[in-house]
């Protein structure tokens, strides 16, 4: 029975047709969980690889598991078949000697001697619902491009008929990777997921490991847990049915601009089929957890499905999780605008209120129009006698520069007899020339009148109230954003149970949420600090 038929919509009312809907979903969660619990009894550290390889079967995708010899592969396919009403089960181990006739049934005697190359099938790959196939990669191209029809297009030639082929679930195995130039990249890519399986790591299970019986291939499974034939025709309908949300294509997006640019580094192609497989699991996954929509806990599961060597496994998981954790949530406000509306409110209060750099005391002289300069008292000493002193002036355009030049005096004539210099920094150094003694250079520091930052005293208070008036109304526009964002996280909290991903992958999707509130909260607190500067 699927979930709508649980609970028929037998009225008209749609608050009360969400509310069914949401109470069978939450009850196939239930019954999932179940599941896997019951399919993976007495399995120790493969929680993760049956329930995602369970998902996959659930929505019609194969599956790669990745790992060395010995590391219950083989046991976790067979587990994953006793979970449906399904006796057609096929297993083979491959190598390079294996026969066509090893996968897909003898040839028929009988039919050859009608002069019909017919192979029996029955028990073999070509009939069965589930079918694990270890070493995969080791077999010949002939099975291999037989294999590839049969898993794509769901059809076996078998003489001159076209069989239909009720494979519903494919897992393979290998503790490597094709290699490159085989002509085996379009049959990788159909396996959509691909989960490393690693040995035991924690001690204790280990222990638990090695002092246990050995695991059965046959679980008890109540029966009102397994799936049916029909159960999973309807669920790959209604999963078709589920929407991908804003956030999620967004992050997407992310995810595939970062594959892009980091190509060179770690070599990961996918192929838009890719995608949209990829795509399909991600609303199973939004599907069986009881959801029309799905978010940002469904892609945890991206990390599973875009990576093609153990090299580029990690990176590959890193991006995903790094772009999840850079999302957050779509606020319906323009995050941006209001940035620029800030930035731009903060220069100019800044502009009003304080000097935006050191004011100098300079003077101007008749004749010389706008031009600044400042005035200095030069005391140039001489060893035997007090020296002389002058008043010269110093252009304010040469100020910071390293440009040589000879000050003026009041009626703007050149003294040729002092020569300065500027450090570079504010600084300036004179030098009297004279034929006849010798004197101390003369160093000079303008004096400032207003520091960099300090307040100014001619202010426009009614342009600053203004502009404490827009700074509020911005601040409460950021507020309006984070209260947004609050109200999604509360409803996102509710829903981010997932038998498909580890808990700590779903706090993950949060902390991306919460350092986007954390961003919202330092922008109203940057706003109060400019109403404050404007009383």
């Amino acid at each position: 029975m699927t979930a709508k038929q649980t609970h028929p919509l037998k009225t008209d009312n749609l608050k009360e047709i969400g509310s069914l809907l949401a109470q069978a979903n939450n009850q196939l969660q239930t019954r999932i969980s179940g599941l896997l619990e019951q399919v993976g009894a007495g399995l120790h550290e493969r929680e993760q690889v049956l329930a995602v390889s369970l998902l996959a079967a659930l929505s019609g995708q194969n599956t790669f598991l990745y790992g060395p010899p010995g590391t219950a592969k083989s046991l976790i396919s067979r587990r994953l078949s006793a979970a449906f009403h399904s006796e057609a089960y096929f297993e083979h181990l491959m190598n390079r000697f294996t026969t066509p006739e090893e996968v897909f049934g003898p040839v028929s005697i009988k039919e050859l001697k009608e002069d019909r190359y017919i192979r029996k099938t029955g028990g073999y790959l070509p009939t069965a619902e589930f079918a694990f196939l270890d070493e995969i990669w080791k077999s010949s191209p002939a099975i291999l491009n037989t294999l590839l029809t049969l898993i794509n297009e769901h059809t076996f030639k078998n003489g001159e008929s076209v069989e239909a082929a009720p494979l519903k679930s494919l897992i393979a195995a290998s503790n490597e990777v094709p290699q490159d130039n085989q002509g085996l990249d379009a049959l990788y890519d159909r396996f959509v997921v691909r989960l490393v399986v690693p040995p035991i790591e924690q001690e204790g299970n280990f222990n638990n490991l090695i002092n246990s019986k050995p695991s059965t291939d046959k679980p008890d499974i109540d029966r009102q847990l397994l799936v049916s034939n029909d159960e999973l025709v309807q669920w790959r309908k209604e999963i078709h049915e589920v929407e991908l949300s804003a956030n999620c294509l967004l992050i997407i997006k992310m995810i595939r601009a970062e594959l892009t640019a980091q190509f060179e580094d770690i070599g990961v192609y996918v192929s838009d089929r890719r995608w949209q497989r990829a795509a399909q699991l991600i609303k199973a996954s939004a599907f069986f957890n009881g959801r029309q929509e799905t978010n940002q806990s469904d892609l945890v599961l991206l990390k599973h499905c875009l990576w093609t060597t153990p090299e580029n496994q990690q990176p590959v998981q890193e991006i995903v999780l790094d772009a999840i954790k850079a999302c957050g949530f779509s606020s319906g406000f323009d995050l941006a605008k209001l940035d620029r509306e800030k930035d731009a409110l903060d220069k100019e209060i800044h502009e009003e209120l304080f000097h935006s750099r050191d004011v100098y005391a300079t003077v101007k002289l008749k004749g010389a129009g706008d031009k600044q300069f400042f005035k200095a008292f030069a005391h140039f000493k001489e060893r035997r006698y007090d020296g002389e002193k002058f008043t010269c002036y110093i252009p304010y355009s040469d100020f910071k520069s390293r440009k040589d030049g000879n000050p003026v005096d009041e009626q703007g004539n050149v003294v040729d007899k002092i020569k300065f210099t500027f450090d570079g920094q504010g600084t300036c150094t004179l030098k009297y020339n004279s034929r006849y003694d010798e004197y101390e250079d003369f160093i000079f520091s303008p004096k400032i009148l207003f520091h960099k930052g300090d307040k100014k005293a001619d202010i426009n208070h009614r342009l600053i109230r203004s502009l404490a008036g827009s700074v509020g109304n911005l601040r409460g526009e950021f507020k309006k954003v984070k209260t947004s964002i609050e109200k999604q996280l509360d409803q996102f909290k509710s829903q981010l149970y997932s038998p498909f991903i580890t808990d700590h992958e779903a706090n993950t999707a949060v902390q991306g949420i919460t350092a986007q509130l954390d961003a919202l909260e330092l922008r109203i607190q940057d706003c109060e600090r400019l109403e404050q500067l404007c009383k």
